[in-house]
């Protein structure tokens, strides 16, 4: 008897140690799993995976250049998850980050081409900042009309508004916005230096990443440690036990909303003031719906959407290298990223939110 009890407590730790590893490398297993079928996808076509990938990493991890470009990459990918995990955190779903920032992007571009280009960089960039989150918030407040006031499905209404916010920017690009000098050219005139944010020497990377991962901070903040983030999160598990408690269910979907569509504008501020420098039609596409993915791949937590934000930068920035190396075109990985998205699905499922 006194033998069985001095065995038992370590064999309860070993137990104790499987069940708190075994977790973990299912996980692992499951993060490695969708590399393993892209590499046998890439077999197929007789390129060798373990050399494609060594060239994909390198392309990103080589070097602070390559560093840099999967940040500048993951920013708009933050904020536009962002505009649409707050959102699924009440409850609704905001599909409509791509016009969003299409918008905050036309009206950054405006103010900084018609009324900001004489200021000093300390109150210009500030000003347009908040003018690219008022063109976001103003698209997504149309939405949040039409849901409070029309009881129009959200989902629908954003996602329709995305492709009216592409052919907004086409008409002033190619009209009031339209750069004199380009020759024919549909993209408005450049920004005055002043209104550049600044980067880091070597790359492109600027500080727009500071600002995207402070207000993922912000939105953490509020929805984990304040009485609104309380509310909203009550909101998004019942309506009805919102509505009973007395919460003003019709505004606080209307706040969210405004609150995500500046979120994306702000990421069409940072397009311009950090990379294009001027208006074009294309600027910031398919931002949005990355973003989207993003949010619905870290489950709609902020802290997680950065990690993904950061992985879709990292596919997106090696899809180059994908089709340099393998003679592949670029778009092969968006299969990749797919399956990264089931598998990061898998995870949260099997192991919670």
């Amino acid at each position: 008897m006194k033998q069985q009890a001095t065995a038992a407590p370590p064999l309860a730790a070993r137990l104790w140690s499987r069940a708190r590893w075994k977790p973990l490398g299912i996980q692992i297993g499951l993060t490695m799993a969708p590399f393993l079928l892209f590499g046998l996808f890439l077999m197929l076509y007789d390129v060798n995976p373990i050399r494609l990938y060594g060239s994909m990493v390198a392309s990103t991890f080589g070097d602070l250049y390559g560093f840099g470009e999967v940040l500048i990459k993951a920013t708009p990918i933050i904020l536009t998850g962002l505009a649409a995990a707050l959102p699924a955190r009440a409850g609704m779903i905001n599909v409509g980050g791509e016009g969003q920032l299409a918008i905050g992007a036309l009206f950054a571009t405006w103010f900084a081409v018609f009324y900001l280009y004489s200021l000093p960089f300390w109150l210009g960039i500030p000003l347009m900042l908040l003018a690219g989150a008022l063109g976001g918030a103003s698209w997504a407040g149309i939405t949040a009309f039409l849901k409070v006031k029309g009881n129009l499905n959200e989902t629908i209404s954003s996602l329709l508004l995305n492709y009216v916010a592409v052919f907004t920017v086409g008409f002033f690009v190619h009209g009031l916005l339209k750069d004199p000098e380009s020759f024919n050219w549909p993209f408005s005139p450049e920004i005055a230096a002043t209104l550049r944010l600044p980067i880091v020497n070597g790359t492109r990377l600027h500080v727009g990443i500071v600002i995207a991962l402070a207000l993922v901070a912000i939105v953490w903040y509020v929805l984990r440690h304040t009485r609104l983030g309380f509310r909203i999160r009550v909101l998004g598990s019942n309506h009805l036990a919102a509505e009973r408690a007395g919460f003003k269910v019709s505004w606080m979907q209307f706040g969210v909303l405004l609150a995500a569509g500046a979120l994306a504008g702000v990421a069409g501020m940072i397009e311009i003031a950090g990379i294009e420098g001027r208006l074009r039609p294309s600027t910031g596409v398919n931002y949005g719906y990355l973003g989207f993915l993003a949010a619905w791949m870290a489950w709609n937590s902020p802290i997680r959407l950065v990690l993904t934000a950061f992985i879709l930068g990292m596919i997106t920035v090696a899809g180059n290298s994908l089709e340099i190396s393998s003679g592949l075109p670029s778009s092969s990985v968006h299969i990749l990223m797919g399956l990264v998205l089931f598998f990061l699905l898998g995870i949260g499922r099997r192991f919670g939110r």
